[in-house]
């Protein structure tokens, strides 16, 4: 009984066009999409929205790493931070475009002042620190934005390795003068210094429209 809303939705569409007229593909696929939308229930669309985003930043944090350690290898810890600096927004773009989502790093110690977080970022930000302060494990979590249509998927990033350090732990103990240097000449402002093994880094900040969460189920 509860398909027959839809199917009489589908049918007034068809006759209104009147018996010569066709329904375009993009007009049957905006409905079927909205009628499909409604049979799901918000929790099957939030367990994969965290799915989803569990995918992507995986890859973006596999990539990322990859990238950061061939240029180590390359250039060392100097030659990253350029590496970083010139590189880190294309190869997010790259991965906006192959998924149809909004990637970002942020964090309230940022190093580029365009990864400070947002107004919404910043309340789950300072959730993620409460935990870490008081011992409770971070979740990647799921906000629903834009009146819905857009969820705003969270993971939080944690200094794993000393090999961080080279770059983001204490000045002149664990990032030596040369890297210094580098950071002070390319980011003005820089706050992502004096972190230790398991501080908070910031966290992963994913915009999926919900059209395309709906879409994979």
């Amino acid at each position: 009984m509860k398909q027959i809303p839809y199917i009489l939705v589908l049918s007034l569409l068809l006759f209104a066009c009147g018996p010569r007229e066709r329904v375009s593909k993009t007009v049957f696929d905006e409905v079927n999409s909205s009628m499909e939308a409604k049979k799901l229930s918000d929790a099957q669309i939030t367990e994969e929205a965290l799915v989803w985003g569990d995918s992507i930043s995986t890859e973006a944090q596999a990539q990322f790493m990859e990238s950061l350690q061939n240029a180590v290898q390359q250039g060392g810890f100097e030659g990253a931070l350029a590496f970083c600096n010139l590189n880190s927004a294309p190869i997010t773009e790259e991965l906006n475009s192959k998924h149809g989502v909004t990637i970002r790093r942020t964090s309230n110690r940022a190093r580029n002042m365009k990864n400070l977080p947002t107004e919404e970022e910043l309340q789950i930000l300072e959730a993620y620190e409460y935990n870490m302060e008081n011992s409770i494990e971070n979740e990647p979590n799921i906000q629903r934005i834009e009146g819905g249509e857009v969820l705003l998927y969270t993971k939080a990033i944690v200094i794993s390795s000393e090999f961080c350090l080279a770059c983001h732990g204490e000045p002149e103990k664990d990032i030596n003068a040369h890297v210094l240097n580098k950071i002070d000449s390319l980011y003005q402002g820089d706050l992502a210094r004096n972190f230790e093994v398991g501080d908070l880094r910031g966290m992963w900040s994913l915009r999926l429209p919900k059209k395309s969460v709906v879409n994979r189920l």
